[in-house]
């Protein structure tokens, strides 16, 4: 696949997530600086782990655009933040579009690396869920992939459809499209609909 093509990719779920984060700092009234961290983490945390654990150079340390994006983020809620706070599905929509890219870009860098797809769903996943976790104990709330809600299931769902796309031999743009595509509906779905995992209930819960 194209390397720049993957580089808007990052470009863009950079941004997407970079704006939920801070616009959840603004919620908690975290000063300028904070809410940079903030939405910085939820960027490229998830990123950063995937990295790691493939024994690759952290992405963000290669290119300081990660960085500047995550500022022009905070410009963007600082000056729109009245409009942002006036939607309420802004923090959703956002967090679901870089959730749905960075299941891409995580899936996709694996690959290139030699792993097994198994290993690149999860990757994937880790990629796409991993800076929200970090994201919501920051500003100290339960993180979502934790609740009743459908959230690192849909990166796993995206990680299928992409394994779908990689064994029909679907191009590469198109397998990417149809991966993102299904992050992006079940999570919609989801929401529309009231779907959610059943809830492990305790002894104290019987």
């Amino acid at each position: 696949m194209d390397s720049t093509f993957v580089s808007i990719i990052e470009i863009i779920g950079t941004l997407a997530f970079a704006i939920s984060g801070i616009r959840l700092a603004s919620a908690k009234q975290f000063d300028w600086f904070g809410a940079y961290v903030v939405g910085l983490v939820t960027a490229i945390g998830g990123g950063t782990l995937r990295d790691v654990l493939l024994n690759i150079p952290s992405f963000w340390m290669q290119d300081s655009v990660y960085l500047i994006v995550t500022g022009v983020a905070l410009i963007a809620v600082i000056v729109l933040g009245k409009f942002l706070i006036k939607l309420q599905n802004t923090f959703f929509v956002f967090d679901t579009i870089g959730l749905a890219l960075f299941v891409v870009v995580g899936i996709q860098k694996t690959l290139l690396v030699g792993y097994p797809f198994w290993v690149a769903i999860v990757m994937g996943t880790i990629t796409g869920a991993f800076g929200g976790i970090i994201r919501d104990i920051l500003i100290n709330e339960e993180p979502l992939v934790f609740r009743k809600d459908i959230y690192a299931l849909a990166c796993v769902i995206g990680g299928v459809f992409y394994w779908i796309g990689f064994l029909l031999q679907l191009p590469d743009e198109i397998t990417q499209s149809v991966a993102a595509a299904s992050v992006i509906i079940t999570r919609f779905a989801a929401v529309k609909y009231h779907w959610g995992l059943p809830v492990l209930h305790g002894d104290d819960d019987a």
